[in-house]
């Protein structure tokens, strides 16, 4: 028996799945292609900033471009006021070539180029330091603005981590930043947290807020602290996640590869997204006294975030082509018209787990067929699904797979046009009028 689990049932893509739209568009494009659907972008935005809202804390969200190269979606955050999270002088580019203010950005990133941080500072944006040598070659910088910065805390509780001052490193910074004087307008602190959970989010966060009282202390403004992002996305149903976890087994792959459900993204999470943003607020840093809302409020201290994928929840999916079946004993492969590079979990020795939907070019009864998926490499790894998946009916050639959710860095961490293959193109899909209309991403 296959190991099944399904994304959430979901009205919009489901009425694009059932009209001819998509085999269409794999018809047009003559290869696999991703959808995006932009109001989902807008209705993520939304949530977390009335999450902010909701409990009284001045604040802002800044899109972490990393997720998802789309030109749509700095569109988005350009029409809305939103701001961004870039790492690279291309990401800095493009989102201000979008619209976005260049006082709306924040650059983030370890030990960043010259030329990244004189184009930064020289735009306003707010820009995390890392290191005190970094520091420095920002200081030394010859700006008409004093520089906006945010001082990057070494997280305690993962002392491994490669990010971020520890305690005598930040206490130096704080010391050059207080004697620079107008140079420099340290406005606060941030963190980069690995992993998901919620309360040591809300530890460290409140330890900067005492952070940027001390500093308030030396004559600086440190209005402003940064938790980053790791906002979990609720994938899958909880009761779906439950039965895979419990009967995951090598028999259920191709090979018998075996997976550390260890290493799996959480793809159930029963607090995610802007409900994740507020737990957080609502969690009490260090498991006592008052809510991290009420100190930031105290304290007038604002809330930046820089979500990424759960701003990307729903709001898009890849399609890949059927390229032919083979059988092996008890189940087939599906070679598609892509390959597994196309979906980033390649990078962290995993998969995506929420199954693809099959789209039949013609309704057909010829009962289920289990099947793993792989690609159209000549590399025997290149399986986009190890798993055995059990389709309703046995794909054939032209039939669609979709996968299901995919926007947030699934479809643009680890792509690459091996074989010069092209890399799928992003269509972008718009549902305002009587039926849906689509355009290239650009």
């Amino acid at each position: 028996m296959a190991l099944t689990l399904p994304a959430h049932p979901d009205p919009l893509t489901d009425r694009l799945h059932t009209g001819g739209l998509l085999h269409e568009l794999a018809h047009g494009l003559g290869g696999p292609f991703h959808y995006l659907l932009p109001e989902r972008f807008d209705a993520n935005l939304a949530d977390f900033r009335a999450a902010l809202s909701e409990a009284g804390v001045d604040g802002a969200v800044h899109y972490a471009k990393k997720a998802n190269k789309a030109s749509v979606f700095m569109d988005r955050c350009a029409a809305a006021g939103a701001g961004a999270d870039v790492a690279s002088l291309g990401e800095l580019r493009d989102a201000l070539g979008h619209g976005v203010r260049g006082e709306d950005l924040v650059v983030t990133g370890p030990a960043k180029s010259a030329e990244l941080l004189h184009v930064a500072a020289r735009q306003g944006a707010l820009i995390t330091v890392d290191a005190l040598d970094e520091l420095d070659r920002l200081l030394a910088l010859d700006t008409p603005r004093p520089i906006r910065a945010l001082l990057r805390r070494h997280p305690p509780a993962q002392p491994r981590s490669r990010f971020g001052l520890d305690e005598a490193q930040m206490d130096e910074a704080l010391r050059r930043c207080a004697e620079a004087g107008g140079a420099v307008r340290m406005e606060g602190f941030s963190f980069h947290l690995s992993g998901y959970a919620l309360q040591p989010r809300a530890d460290l966060a409140g330890e900067l807020v005492e952070l940027c009282l001390k500093a308030r202390t030396l004559g600086l403004p440190a209005d402003r602290i940064s938790i980053g992002g790791g906002f979990p996305v609720d994938y899958v149903a909880a009761e779906d996640w439950a039965r895979f976890l419990d009967g995951h087994d090598p028999r259920h792959y191709h090979g018998h590869k075996a997976f550390a459900v260890g290493e799996f993204y959480p793809y159930h999470s029963p607090v995610a997204g802007a409900d994740a943003l507020r737990a957080i607020l609502a969690a009490r840093p260090g498991g006592s006294g008052t809510s991290l809302a009420q100190r930031l409020r105290e304290a007038r201290v604002a809330l930046l975030v820089e979500p990424g994928r759960a701003l990307l929840d729903r709001a898009g999916s890849s399609v890949f082509r059927v390229q032919g079946v083979k059988d092996r004993t008890g189940y087939g492969i599906v070679t598609v018209d892509g390959t597994s590079l196309s979906l980033s979990e390649q990078w962290f020795n995993s998969e995506y787990l929420p199954e693809p939907v099959l789209l039949p070019q013609e309704h057909r009864e010829d009962g289920p067929y289990e099947a793993c998926v792989g690609g159209a490499s000549c590399l025997d790894s290149d399986l986009l699904t190890w798993r055995r998946i059990r389709f309703p009916a046995r794909p054939r050639y032209g039939d669609l797979l979709v996968y299901p959710n995919t926007a947030g860095y699934q479809m643009d961490s680890n792509e690459s046009p091996f074989h010069d293959l092209p890399l799928p193109p992003k269509v972008v899909i718009d549902h305002g009028g009587d039926r849906p209309r689509w355009r290239l991403d650009h």
